[in-house]
């Protein structure tokens, strides 16, 4: 008995595809040791990742940016308008918008 061949309909291998890629958990992505700028839901922060704990992250030397300025220039250059330094933080990764490198010294005077 012949065995019919299957018939894929357009776009059923890329389905394929996707189901078998690995999904990545935001905390996969946070480097302890490494500093970070977090845009959360409501508010934005900048610190040193030194933990992470289920679904928390703990930074230390960490700042709360009230008013980051141009944005790419926060990036790039580490230019921010508005800073409270608070110390310590935990952050919701539920909460978190999207993240980036850090590559600046950390803001540690309130501006």
């Amino acid at each position: 008995m012949k065995r019919k061949k299957k018939i894929e309909r357009p776009g059923e291998g890329e389905e394929k595809m996707m189901r078998k890629e690995k999904v990545v958990k935001q905390s996969e992505l946070v480097e302890v040791g490494k500093c970070y700028f977090f845009r959360t839901v409501t508010y934005h922060t900048v610190g040193k990742v030194v933990s992470v704990i289920g679904n928390f992250i703990k930074l230390e030397d960490a700042s709360w940016i009230a008013d980051s300025g141009r944005f790419s220039d926060a990036i790039k250059k580490g230019t921010l308008n508005e800073v409270e330094p608070v110390g310590e933080c935990n952050i919701n990764l539920d909460t978190v918008v999207d993240f980036f490198p850090w590559i600046h010294e950390l803001p540690t005077k309130q501006k």
